[in-house]
């Protein structure tokens, strides 16, 4: 290990045991975000490292420092050049490593427990869909939570606490797979019920060990908010994956009239391939991401809308090889559609499947090299979302009519242009 790369290591990982200063301030404007004292919008993105040929069985945290640096390097100075402040990162990542993110890169992390949305491990053998209202289940979920709480507690760096992952969609789905937007049935209500029972009591329990970290859970959409409004009261903040497309409707409002909580956008997005045309789509996805963008921005504290917007994590950072086959094909970039959404009108066609779970990155994945890492390669949504994030929704002064006219000034055209740069 060289002299400068050893000094960086004891200067960046040492664990600190101040907290970020991370508040939830509610006013007559609205609900947002106080980082460090200051008006804090969520540019977040939903980051991973995969290099092609691995999937969810690899582990970033597991590699050499050396590696990991270099890795981060390669990934996170991207992300900073773009404007992102925050990345959405799954349990597993040492809590030093959160540290020297922030303190390299000035992006916070948002650590998500899982709560048992890919099955649960138990003593008698692992439950493949997770059943909420089962004793060992709530015993094994909250003694997770409250460790994680104790472990993470005071890391510098750390922006929130999210639980879940859609878990609602997987009262229905049995694996990992995304399929179609699922429809509530009385069985599932029933589940949901004991679910979300639980999702506020870990959110009680991590409190009591913890209250400087603001605690968001993750939910498909707006599915079973009613139930949310009873069951989860003790939530800091309502975090959604929604895929609408170019719009989130009303998706701001009902969160601020049915359950006066902030609303944060943990995934949203569009992939990168037509299904119809079977090409890459690069100016399609910008679009869509560009456009969401803008009504996140919009709903900010202060502006006259709905006032509880707190920003969102695009999804994603780099395409997932391994999303569609999960365990097969691993190096294979394939395009065949796993659901269907129609408010992604440019290659809907009704009856056909036209979202393509391995092209979500807004930049695309080189191949892996001998030593384990990849390039990455900028599309025309990374540009965008550049330009996109340039502009800060409580500055002062700022107004609904200068936010739109910030993202009607967005050329996509001249992004494509950029990322051909790049190819």
């Amino acid at each position: 290990m060289k002299i400068s790369t050893f000094l960086i290591l004891i200067c960046i990982l040492i664990p600190k045991t101040l907290y970020s200063q991370v508040e939830l301030i509610r006013d007559e404007q609205g609900i947002k975000l106080l980082v460090e004292g200051e008006n804090f919008m969520v540019n977040g993105m939903n980051w991973d490292y995969f290099p092609r040929g691995t999937n969810f069985d690899y582990s970033l945290w597991e590699q050499s420092d050396e590696f990991i640096m270099k890795a981060l390097e390669d990934e996170m100075s991207l992300l900073k050049d773009m404007g992102v402040n925050s990345v959405r990162i799954y349990t597993g990542i040492p809590p030093r490593w959160i540290t020297y993110i922030y303190k390299k890169y000035g992006i916070y992390t948002m650590l998500n427990h899982a709560f048992g949305r890919y099955g649960i491990d138990l003593n008698d053998g692992w439950m493949e869909n997770t059943e909420y209202s089962d004793p060992r289940v709530r015993k094994k979920l909250l003694k997770e939570v409250v460790e994680m709480v104790k472990e993470y507690q005071g890391t510098e760096g750390l922006l929130l606490y999210l639980l879940g992952n859609e878990n609602n969609y997987g009262l229905f789905w049995e694996g990992a797979e995304t399929e179609d937007i699922p429809e509530e049935s009385e069985e599932s209500i029933i589940r949901a019920t004991a679910m979300y029972k639980l999702f506020n009591e870990a959110t009680v329990a991590m409190k009591k060990i913890d209250r400087n970290v603001p605690i968001a859970i993750c939910n498909g959409d707006l599915l079973f908010l009613d139930i949310i409004k009873e069951e989860c009261q003790d939530i800091d903040i309502f975090g959604t994956n929604m895929y609408r497309g170019s719009s989130f409707g009303d998706a701001f409002e009902r969160v601020k009239n049915e359950l006066n909580k902030p609303i944060l956008f943990t995934e949203f997005g569009a992939d990168a391939f037509n299904a119809i045309t079977k090409t890459e789509d690069q100016k399609s996805q910008a679009f869509y991401m560009v456009e969401n963008w803008k009504e996140i921005y919009a709903n900010a504290a202060g502006l006259g809308k709905s006032g509880n917007s707190l920003g969102g994590f695009t999804f994603q950072f780099s395409d997932g090889w391994w999303k569609t086959g999960q365990t097969i094909e691993l190096d294979v970039h394939n395009n065949e559609a796993s659901w269907a959404n129609g408010g992604y009108e440019f290659d809907y066609k009704k009856g056909e499947k036209n979202m393509n779970e391995e092209w979500f990155g807004i930049t695309s994945k080189g191949e892996t090299s001998p030593e384990g890492y990849y390039k990455l390669y900028p599309r025309a949504a990374y540009f965008a979302l550049k330009k996109a994030h340039e502009i800060n929704p409580f500055s002062p002064g700022m107004t609904l009519e200068k936010i739109e006219k910030h993202f009607s000034a967005i050329d996509l055209a001249e992004s494509i242009q950029l990322a051909n740069k790049n190819k």
